[in-house]
């Protein structure tokens, strides 16, 4: 057991630090294999991203990838919406929630699809 947990961490670490987000593995993967609640998977997500974004901050900033004069209008509006939507998720059941996430995968998961199509000039 203890592999697996290894495992799904280490490919949530890897996923996360490609910028995709390990929430999309890890969220699903405790919910399904190792029996976790879908609040309780949320929550683990979140204190493992911190320290992901934070070594993943470091090296974007660090290669020149970060564009700090427009970060404050990305910035501001996520840490607002973060609280509400925390508030918001303490008070969805669980079976809901785990609803909404794989609904928000499909989308996700539908827009990379048909991205890949279009070109972007850099």
């Amino acid at each position: 057991m203890f592999f697996l947990y290894l495992l799904v961490g280490a490919l949530s670490g890897v996923i996360g630090g490609m910028g995709m987000g390990g929430g999309t593995m890890l969220i699903p993967a405790l919910t399904t294999f190792f029996g976790v609640g879908q609040h309780e998977a949320q929550a683990l997500n979140l204190a493992s991203f911190i320290p992901m974004a934070i070594i993943s901050l470091f090296i974007h900033y660090k290669e020149g990838r970060i564009r700090t004069k427009n970060s404050p209008y990305i910035i501001i509006p996520a840490v607002i919406f973060s609280f509400a939507s925390s508030f918001l998720a303490t008070e969805i059941g669980g079976d809901a929630l785990k609803k909404i996430f794989g609904g928000f995968l499909v989308l996700l998961s539908a827009f990379e699809f048909f991205t890949v199509f279009y070109k972007r000039e850099e």
